[in-house]
């Protein structure tokens, strides 16, 4: 039943998406606007936002262009690669748990937790909140908005692919869809979802890239950390990422979109700008005329 519920609700999301993706409206409030909103003023604005930032990273597949497809065909296959040592590569991970230490194990697992992570990111929006500050808002929201977004998709993906888990010596072929039982939800990996979405959406923030490198390395001890327990296989955990980077990707650059989120990170200016849309500006004086494409 909970599941129905899940997959009923994904379903309507999906189609409220594609709707939604077909008649982009502008952001109906200024830079300005924004600025001068309250703070419950400004909770509404990001709440609407991180829905929409939802929806619109589960509408992105059905408007995808070349480049995107030619990703998707990499990630085929380097996963179509990777799938032939599966199992191999499997037990390489589980054979080093005993060598790793207890406290990065631990971390992994707590980090990569629902409660946990929604904890971090609660705890960064919160503060962007209460200060007011447009950049630090916009990480809570991708965040939030990505988690979310990841978080239903690999609940339901789990049910549905009923892949079996390394620990269950069943191997890398086993697939038993809607059985229910925990050993057969190894596909996508929950904890990598989460931890990555946080780290990547986090690392956005930062121009610094040691500081950014520094930020995926904690993100991708929880993906490692169920490798060492035998809990994903490697495929399992590198398509997860591959959902991850597309979902937070999707969620920030609709962010461009809306105004009350400081800088664009895909181009220049402020955001406000429909993504993915060119833009000409003409100009003219007594003794110059200019053309500039913003895109």
């Amino acid at each position: 039943m909970i599941l129905f519920k899940k997959l009923s609700f994904l379903i309507v999301l999906l189609t409220v998406s594609t709707v939604y993706s077909q008649n982009f409206k502008a952001d109906s409030y200024s830079a300005s606007d924004v600025a001068g909103m309250s703070t419950w003023q400004l909770l509404k604005y990001d709440g609407l936002h991180m829905f929409n930032g939802a929806a619109y990273a589960y509408a992105r597949p059905f408007h995808w262009g070349k480049k995107d497809f030619y990703r998707a065909g990499a990630t085929t296959l380097l996963v179509g690669g990777i799938y032939t040592f599966d199992e191999d590569s499997s037990d390489f991970f589980r054979d080093q748990k005993e060598d790793v230490p207890e406290l990065l194990r631990d971390f992994g697992w707590y980090f990569g937790s629902p409660q946990n992570n929604y904890g971090v990111t609660a705890g960064i929006y919160t503060y962007g909140l209460l200060a007011k500050s447009p950049e630090w808002r916009r990480t809570g929201v991708l965040m939030i908005s990505s988690a979310s977004a990841g978080g239903l998709l690999q609940q339901v993906l789990k049910a549905v692919t009923g892949r079996a888990r390394p620990e269950t010596g069943l191997g890398k072929h086993e697939f038993r869809p809607f059985s229910g039982e925990s050993g057969y939800r190894s596909f996508p990996s929950g904890h990598t979802v989460l931890s990555f979405t946080t780290a990547y959406a986090l690392a956005k923030h930062f121009e610094n890239p040691y500081v950014k490198a520094g930020i995926y390395t904690v993100g991708l001890i929880s993906p490692v950390s169920r490798l060492w327990s035998g809990a994903h296989f490697l495929t399992d955990i590198v398509l997860s990422l591959a959902v991850t980077i597309s979902t937070v990707e999707a969620v920030d650059r609709y962010l461009d979109t809306r105004n009350g989120y400081g800088d664009k990170r895909y181009g220049q200016g402020k955001t406000g700008r429909q993504p993915n849309k060119m833009v000409f500006n003409f100009t003219a004086s007594s003794n110059t005329i200019g053309l500039t494409l913003n895109f």
